[in-house]
C-alpha cells in the first residue's frame, strides 16, 4: 500500500481548474496529487518562416520550474544564462505530443504556444502538463473558433491526449509515481496517448535493473487505464466551459 492507502494501480487525485491565467487565450491549473502545473495556450495569427504562406499552423511548448516548486529553492534558469536539459527535453516532450492532436492545415496560419510552469512539484510534471496543456489548447481553440472564421474547432482538434507516469519496483507496477516513489523505482516510464489508446509518447527507463517486455506491455496497459480516467475529467472541462 502507498501514501493515503493508494493501491499499486492507482493514481492520484487528478483535478483541473479553467480559465486560471486571464490574458491567456486558454488556460489551466492541473493538479495531480500534490504537483500542479499552470498550462497557458496563446494564438497568434504568425507562423515560423518555414511555414509562411503554407496554410498551415505550428505548435510550440515552453516549460519551466518556479524557484519554490521543490523541496530546496531552484535557481532560475536565466541566471545560468541557459536552459537545462531537463527542461529542454520535456518542452520537446510537449510539444510533440500536442502537435499529434491538431490538423495544421485546418487551423490555418497560427501559432499556438504553450507554457507550462510548475508551481509544486512532487513527481509527474510533465505528465501533468501534458494533460493540462491539452486543455489549455482545446479552450483556447474553442474561443479562436469564437472570435475569427476558423471553419470548426472539431475540424482543428482531432485527438483528445493524456498522459500518466508508472514505474517498475521489485516486479512490481506503480502507476503515477510521486517524488519519493520516483527517486527509489527499478525502472521508470511516461507514456502519452490518444483517445484511440495509440501511442503518441513512451519513455521507459531501467534505473536500477531491466525489466521484460511482458511487464512494459502490462505498465501500458495499467497506464492507458489510468489515462482514460483523465479523458473523463479533460471531457468534462471542455463541456463546462
Amino acid at each position: 500500500m502507498r501514501k493515503n492507502d493508494r493501491k499499486l494501480y492507482e493514481k492520484r487525485k487528478f483535478e483541473i481548474l479553467p480559465d486560471y491565467i486571464a490574458n491567456a487565450d486558454g488556460s489551466v491549473l492541473a493538479s495531480m496529487g500534490n504537483t500542479r502545473v499552470i498550462c497557458t495556450a496563446t494564438v497568434e495569427d504568425t507562423v515560423p518562416r518555414f511555414l509562411k504562406n503554407s496554410g498551415t499552423g505550428w505548435l510550440t511548448a515552453e516549460y519551466a520550474m518556479i524557484p519554490a516548486s521543490t523541496n530546496t529553492r531552484k535557481r532560475r534558469e536565466i541566471k545560468s544564462g541557459r536552459q537545462d536539459g531537463r527542461g529542454k527535453e520535456i518542452e520537446r516532450i510537449i510539444g510533440r505530443s500536442l502537435r499529434t492532436a491538431i490538423d495544421f492545415s485546418a487551423l490555418g496560419e497560427y501559432t499556438i504556444t504553450l507554457d507550462c510552469d510548475v508551481i509544486d512539484a512532487d513527481g509527474g510534471t510533465r505528465t501533468t502538463a501534458i494533460n493540462g496543456a491539452w486543455v489549455a489548447t482545446a479552450l483556447a481553440l474553442k474561443k479562436l473558433a469564437r472570435e475569427t472564421d476558423l471553419e470548426s474547432f472539431n475540424n482543428v482538434l482531432i485527438h483528445q491526449i493524456g498522459a500518466i507516469s508508472a514505474g517498475i519496483k521489485n516486479e512490481d507496477i506503480y502507476v503515477d509515481l510521486d517524488y519519493e516513489e520516483d527517486s527509489s523505482i527499478d525502472a521508470d516510464c511516461n507514456i502519452v496517448i490518444n483517445e484511440n489508446k495509440d501511442i503518441v509518447d513512451i519513455q521507459a527507463t531501467s534505473e536500477q535493473k531491466s525489466f521484460s517486455n511482458d511487464l512494459l506491455n502490462k505498465l501500458i496497459e495499467l497506464s492507458t487505464e489510468s489515462i482514460e480516467e483523465i479523458f473523463i475529467l479533460q471531457k468534462q472541462i471542455l463541456e463546462e466551459n
